[in-house]
């Protein structure tokens, strides 16, 4: 067996030690690692696909098709380990497919795709924007809504771009006391916090 088909194996054991062990080994094997990788993402087997995408996620010539297409999957540990590799590979491609995934039902996801929103940064201002304003999310009971919308102004927050200076007033406004800090934050971080905080 050649050293890509012991680490494969280890990687699919069943036991964590092996697995962790073999990740670093795997991503230092670069591109050569790939096909077999991008075949684990189809197994039928939950842990298979997250320790193909976890060891993909971490590799710097990774395709961010591959994580976007996992932001899809059925399992949420997937889905999580997607959006937390995005994180490390922010694109503005990513931005629609993130956007979708602010809305997942694990809460987690939702945050881990504010976060590679973050860090793609001003490209995905436009569409955070959008969601924020969205009437129907902001009306909407469900907890995947306000979630995804909270998250959304977080990433706004962290980005700190001016464009998102209206959205953030209004949501001083809200009855959100969490929307109202993330709103308050990202108007401290354009230093803009003693002009439109202290107008009481």
């Amino acid at each position: 067996m050649s050293e890509l088909d012991d680490l494969l194996a280890d990687l699919t054991s069943g036991d964590e030690d092996r697995a962790e062990a073999a990740v670093p080994k795997l991503v230092s094997l670069g591109e050569a690692a790939f096909p077999a990788l991008r075949a684990l993402l189809d197994s039928p087997d939950t842990d298979r696909r997250w320790w193909a995408l976890s060891v993909l996620a971490q590799n710097e010539q990774v395709d961010v098709d591959w994580l976007l297409a996992a932001l899809d999957d059925q399992a949420a540990e997937v889905r999580q380990c997607a959006a937390l590799g995005l994180c490390a590979h922010p694109a503005p491609k990513s931005v629609p497919a993130l956007i979708g995934a602010l809305q997942d039902p694990d809460s987690m996801v939702s945050t881990l795709a504010a976060n590679a929103l973050a860090a793609i940064g001003e490209a995905a201002v436009p569409a955070l924007l959008d969601l924020v304003e969205d009437a129907s999310l902001a009306a909407s009971k469900s907890v995947a809504a306000q979630t995804a919308r909270l998250n959304a102004m977080r990433a706004l927050a962290a980005i700190a771009d001016p464009r998102a200076i209206p959205a953030m007033m209004a949501a001083l406004k809200e009855g959100s006391t969490v929307m109202q800090h993330w709103a308050e934050t990202g108007l401290e971080n354009l230093g803009l916090d003693m002009v439109y905080l202290k107008l009481d």
